[in-house]
C-alpha cells in the first residue's frame, strides 16, 4: 500500500513531547495537596488561602481548557502546545520562589492558563501525527504515563515536603520543559485543525467570569458569612455570567460549548453523573491528606503513599472494565463504579483518631481499596459513554466538554465544601474547647484562627493539661469535619450512580 502516513520517528518524538510536557500539569496537579501543611506552616496561610492556591489553577485550566484547543486548530497545535509550556513553567518557577500567599494564588492562576494551552495540544498533535492504525496505542501509552505521573505526584510531594523541599515540585518543571521544547522544536512538525474556525471569547470571559465569581462567592463565606454582602455578590455575578454564558452558547456560531449536544440524553446523563462524582473525588482526597497529617500524626512522605493503591487499581482495572463495558454496555458499569466508590468514601469517614501510620491497614486501607475498585470500574466505562453519546464528527468536542466539565466540578466543589467545612471546624472546635476546660480568652483566640484547620496554633500559658486538652480539642474537631466531608463525598457519588439508573440506556441488542 502506498498511503501516506507520518514517519515513525516523527510518532516517537511527538510521544515523547506529549509524554513529558503532560507529566509536568498531572505533577503539580496532586503534588500540591500533600505539600498543603508545609505550605500553610512556611507561608503562614489560613485554610481559605490554601483553597485558593488549590482552585486558581484548576479555576483557570477547567475554563480556559476549549478554548486551548480552538487556539492549537487555528495558529498550529505545536506552537500553542509551546507557548503553553513556556508560560507554564514561567509561573511554576514564581511559584517556586513565592513568598506570600497572594503571589501564589496569582501565579497558580497563570499556570492554569498554561495547562489549558498545553493539555488539548499533546492528545490534538498525537492524533495528528500517528497513523491511524497505530494512535490507539500511542493515546495508551500517553495515557499510561499519565497515570504514573499522577501516582508519583503524591509520593513526591510527600517526600519533598518530609524535607523541606515543597519548593522543588514546581523548579522541577525546568528540566521537563527544556526537553520537552527542544524535541517539539527540533523533531515535531506543525499541524492544524479547522482553521476556519473563530474563537469563542464571549463565551471564554463568561465561564471564566462565572467561576471565579462563583468561587470568590463560596470561599468568602467561611470568613465572611453566607449572609455578608460580599458573599452574595459574588455568588449572583457567578450565576448571572454563568446564565449568560448558556444563552451567549445557544447563540453563537462557533460556541465553545455547543449545548446541541445536550440534546441527546445518554449525553447529559454521562455529564450529570461527572459533576457529581468529580466534585467527591476533589475535595475528599485533599480533605483526606489534611486529616492524616494534621489529626493522625502521619508523616507527609507516608501520607503520600496513602492513595497509592487507589491509583494502582485504578490503572489495573480501567482496561479491564473497558472490556466489560464494550460486551454489556455503559449502564451497568456506572451503576456499579460509582456505588462502590460511595461505600469506599464512607469507609474512610469510619476511623476516629487512630495511633498514626501504623492502624493504616486497618482503618483506612479497606475504604482506599473500594474507593481505586469503583472508580476502576467507572473511568474507562464513562469515557466510552461520553465518545459514543456524540456524534462521531462531535467526539472530540464531547470529550473537552466532559473533561472541563470533571475540572469545574471539582473547583467548585472544592470551594463550596472547603468553605462549609471552615465554618462547621470552627463550631466543632469551639464546643471542645468549651468541654476541655479551655479558658474563655485561649477558645476566643483558637476559634478565630480556625481556619487554620489542624496546623491551628494553641496559645502560650496554658497548663500543660488545659495545653494536651486543647490538642485533643483540635484532632477530634478536625476528624469530625474530616468524616461529615468524606460522607457528603459518599452521598455525592450515591447520586452519580443515580444518574446512571436515570439517563444511561442499557446495551441494545443487535
Amino acid at each position: 500500500m502506498t498511503t501516506q502516513q507520518p514517519p515513525r520517528n516523527v510518532e516517537f518524538w511527538v510521544l515523547i513531547a506529549a509524554v513529558v510536557a503532560s507529566s509536568m500539569a498531572f505533577i503539580d496537579g496532586t503534588a500540591l495537596d500533600v505539600t498543603a501543611p508545609a505550605l500553610q506552616r512556611d507561608l503562614g496561610i489560613d485554610a481559605t488561602q490554601l483553597l485558593w492556591i488549590i482552585n486558581s489553577y484548576m479555576l483557570t485550566l477547567s475554563a480556559l481548557i476549549l478554548v486551548g484547543g480552538s487556539l492549537g486548530d487555528i495558529f498550529g497545535r505545536k506552537r500553542v502546545f509551546m507557548i503553553g509550556i513556556v508560560l507554564f513553567t514561567l509561573a511554576s518557577v514564581m511559584c517556586g520562589f513565592a513568598n506570600s500567599p497572594d503571589f501564589l494564588i496569582v501565579m497558580r492562576a497563570i499556570q492554569g492558563i498554561g495547562g489549558a494551552l498545553m493539555t488539548p495540544g499533546s492528545l490534538a498533535l498525537l492524533s495528528a501525527s500517528v497513523a491511524p492504525e497505530r494512535r490507539g496505542t500511542a493515546i495508551g501509552t500517553w495515557s499510561m504515563f499519565a497515570t504514573l505521573t499522577t501516582l508519583s505526584g503524591p509520593v513526591l510531594g510527600g517526600w519533598l515536603a518530609s524535607l523541606g523541599l515543597w519548593r522543588l515540585v514546581f523548579f522541577m518543571n525546568v528540566p521537563l520543559a527544556v526537553i520537552a521544547l527542544a524535541v517539539l522544536a527540533f523533531r515535531v512538525p506543525e499541524s492544524y485543525g479547522d482553521r476556519a474556525k473563530r474563537l469563542d471569547i464571549p463565551g471564554a470571559v463568561l465561564a471564566t467570569v462565572g467561576l471565579a465569581a462563583l468561587t470568590f462567592g463560596f470561599l468568602q463565606a467561611s470568613d465572611q458569612g453566607w449572609g455578608s454582602p460580599q458573599v452574595l455578590i459574588g455568588i449572583a455575578i457567578g450565576v448571572i455570567a454563568l446564565a449568560l454564558f448558556v444563552f451567549v452558547e445557544n447563540r453563537s456560531s462557533h460556541p465553545m460549548v455547543p449545548f446541541s449536544l445536550f440534546k441527546s440524553r445518554m449525553f447529559t446523563g454521562t455529564n450529570l453523573l461527572t459533576v457529581f462524582l468529580y466534585a467527591a473525588l476533589r475535595f475528599a482526597p485533599f480533605f483526606f491528606v489534611l486529616n492524616l497529617q494534621q489529626a493522625q500524626g502521619y508523616p507527609p512522605e507516608i501520607a503520600g503513599f496513602a492513595f497509592l493503591p487507589f491509583s494502582i487499581l485504578l490503572t489495573i482495572l480501567s482496561r479491564i472494565a473497558g472490556g466489560w463495558s464494550d460486551r454489556v454496555g455503559a449502564r451497568l458499569p456506572l451503576i456499579i463504579g460509582p456505588a462502590l466508590t460511595g461505600v469506599g468514601f464512607f469507609l474512610l469517614a469510619l476511623p476516629g483518631v487512630t495511633s498514626g501510620a501504623n492502624d493504616y491497614w486497618v482503618t483506612y486501607f479497606p475504604g482506599i481499596i473500594v474507593l481505586g475498585i469503583g472508580m476502576g470500574i467507572t473511568v474507562a466505562p464513562l469515557t466510552t459513554a461520553v465518545m459514543t453519546s456524540a456524534p462521531s464528527d462531535s467526539s472530540g468536542t464531547a470529550s473537552g466538554i466532559n473533561n472541563a466539565v470533571a475540572r469545574t466540578a471539582g473547583v467548585l466543589g472544592l470551594a463550596l465544601v472547603g468553605s462549609l467545612a471552615i465554618l462547621l471546624f470552627g463550631n466543632l472546635l469551639a464546643t471542645n474547647l468549651q468541654i476541655g476546660g479551655v479558658p474563655q480568652e485561649a477558645l476566643n483566640t483558637m476559634v478565630a484562627n480556625a481556619g487554620n484547620f489542624g496546623a491551628l496554633t494553641i496559645p502560650e500559658g496554658l497548663d500543660p493539661a488545659t495545653t494536651s486538652a486543647a490538642q485533643e480539642a483540635i484532632r477530634w474537631s478536625f476528624v469530625n469535619t474530616f468524616r461529615t466531608v468524606t460522607i457528603a463525598a459518599a452521598v455525592l457519588a450515591w447520586i452519580s450512580a443515580g444518574m446512571a439508573v436515570i439517563f444511561i440506556e442499557s446495551k441494545k441488542s443487535v
